[in-house]
């Protein structure tokens, strides 16, 4: 998913994540010290990145209410048995592993990554389920952007620059980090910035 772009017009739909960087340090303009990250002018591209999430908080409490219904049916013929006691925690135990896996789900979905790219700067700005957040800047002149093909996952998407290399939709499909690269090298094209470097 993406909000429009800088230059007005909408940007193509991308998602990306794991800015895993420490807080840069802030360049000094003028005599005085101003963050990468405060500045106001319009971007030539913003993209607002998040991790999909197959179910809306409504469509999660339904799915539970179907699984616990599916789950305790079986033990309508067998209340008042010692059999279902000794079944009960079995799958009691079921139905809260699958309450936390959409709890942790929902958690995850929290994680908000920015990017923003001007002429001569380009930030990414990732905001953990926690609040941790981790930030990372260059100059789009000298940076390096990737799309490896045989690396730990499939088309694993990054950018190198200010001396460090982040990684760029992580958590997405190879389709969606493919479709972040096409955008990226499309507006780094339009500044004349950086080419893809060879895997």
């Amino acid at each position: 998913m993406a909000r429009p772009g800088g230059d007005g017009r909408p940007s193509e739909p991308a998602r990306h994540g794991g800015a895993g960087d420490k807080p840069a340090s802030s360049p000094r303009r003028g005599g005085s010290e101003e963050s990468p990250f405060d500045r106001a002018d319009p971007p030539v591209l913003s993209l607002t990145l998040w991790p999909n999430r197959s179910l809306t908080p409504q469509g999660s409490a339904g799915f539970l209410s179907l699984f616990a219904v599916c789950l305790f049916i079986p033990l309508l013929p067998l209340l008042g048995t010692a059999a279902a006691w000794a079944l009960l925690p079995f799958l009691a135990g079921m139905l809260l592993a699958v309450y936390a896996a959409i709890r942790r789900s929902f958690a995850d979905g929290r994680l908000v990554e920015e990017l923003r790219l001007w002429p001569d700067l380009i930030t990414v700005e990732r905001r953990e389920p926690r609040g941790a957040v981790r930030r990372w800047h260059a100059d789009p002149n000298w940076v390096r952007l990737r799309l490896l093909e045989n690396a730990r996952i499939e088309k694993y998407l990054t950018l190198e620059g200010n001396g460090r290399e982040i990684e760029l939709g992580a958590f997405l499909s190879p389709e969606e980090r493919e479709q972040v690269h096409a955008d990226l090298r499309a507006a780094f094209a339009r500044l004349g910035a950086p080419r893809p470097a060879a895997p």
